[in-house]
């Protein structure tokens, strides 16, 4: 009979070499110790003593702080390059396969008078925007290109807290045969975004007066006083959980029961990163075939637990993708945004304009085979 073996929770934690300091942080100390002894044997007959100190001490110190140094659980060195990497980064990206193209005269003109901003300010320049994700399908599967296919899921929540002993513990046997099962990456991601109450609201005041009792109407006119209270004074999130499931579009054979071997292993990292290795559209059709049988199986195995998992279509899993990328949007993500490829050839209509004139602006439809969709 197995025992139960406590794994951390930090298991990301990096291996301490010398007592506390991991190989990162000796690493520093290490180079900035040699760097400030050599410069010191090479310029102290040059150079006074306590002149050297005034200037390595501080150098010293920090690189101390850097290697030591802690911010919400990341070194100061990680950091000091995110933001060196931020810096570097162009600031305005767009999605454009074919190439940046300057844009014409009259809408730089006309971008100009609408903003206020003078026209001798040159903005910045776009850069291309390179996503991990090529395309989705009809099925709601993303298309990774060489790092194969990926499908998202939503995903219930239960209360773990309020549960007896006996449940708790069926519940974590449910999620360990889950994890057992697993063949191929997954990940549970868990995303906040903004909630917007406008809905709600205009759908109490909307039928508040088809109720059939006037306290109905007046609890029903009182409550959507209340949302809107409280969306104003405070900063209303939801949080969604989603399963993402990933499959490679090259498998190599089949591992057994002791796993892939580490020849098979590296060899399909290295058919996976060849850049000549292009994957057929049978093989494509077959890893779609497969993800889409993970996900039937996470469904049937999370329900037991009392956990609906509900795969994404095409048009919610682009929406999912198009709030990563700009979560601070004021439109919501929705599928029915033009695309970057849609050619706009008509005007909105007067309830469009009218419903949100500084955000939509100059707000066109783009014509597409399912009918028009906005962009703004």
């Amino acid at each position: 009979m197995t025992s139960p073996v406590r794994i951390p929770a930090d298991v990301d934690r990096p291996d301490q070499v010398v007592g506390t300091l991991t190989a990162r942080q000796l690493a520093i100390l290490a180079v900035t110790g040699i760097v400030l002894y050599g410069t010191w044997t090479s310029t102290r007959e040059l150079v006074p003593l306590p002149v050297f100190l005034a200037l390595g001490i501080p150098i010293g110190v920090a690189a101390a702080v850097i290697a030591l140094g802690r911010r919400d659980g990341i070194t100061l060195d990680r950091l000091l390059v995110a933001a060196w990497r931020q810096r570097r980064t162009p600031a305005l990206r767009v999605a454009a396969p074919e190439g940046i193209r300057p844009a014409p005269d009259w809408l730089t003109a006309r971008a100009s008078s609408v903003s206020g901003s003078d026209a001798t300010t040159q903005p910045a320049a776009p850069a291309e925007l390179r996503l991990p994700a090529h395309g989705v399908t009809d099925a709601g599967v993303i298309d990774l290109g060489r790092d194969g296919l990926a499908a998202v899921a939503t995903c219930g929540a239960v209360n773990f807290a309020l549960r007896t002993p006996t449940e708790q513990e069926s519940l974590v046997a449910t999620f360990g045969r889950y994890l057992h099962s697993l063949t191929a990456p997954v990940q549970i991601l868990i995303r906040a975004e903004h909630l917007d109450l406008s809905p709600q609201i205009s759908e109490l005041r909307e039928r508040a007066p088809t109720l059939p009792h006037p306290a109905l109407e007046d609890a029903a006119r009182e409550h959507a006083d209340y949302l809107v209270h409280l969306d104003t004074q405070a900063d209303l999130l939801r949080r969604q959980i989603l399963l993402i499931l990933r499959e490679p579009v090259h498998t190599t054979t089949d591992p057994g029961l002791g796993g892939a071997s580490p020849t098979a292993t590296l060899t399909g990292l290295v058919r996976r990163r060849s850049p000549t290795l292009e994957a057929t559209e049978a093989a494509r059709r077959a890893a779609e075939a497969r993800l889409l049988r993970r996900v039937n199986e996470a469904a049937e195995l999370f329900t037991p637990a009392g956990i609906v998992v509900t795969p994404l279509d095409a048009g919610q899993a682009t929406a999912v993708l198009a709030a990563a990328c700009d979560p601070d949007s004021l439109i919501p993500a929705s599928a029915s945004l033009a695309g970057a490829d849609d050619v706009i050839t008509s005007e909105p209509t007067p309830d469009v304009a009218e419903h949100d004139p500084a955000a939509y602006g100059d707000a066109v439809s783009a014509e597409v085979d399912d009918g028009p969709r906005w962009a703004g």
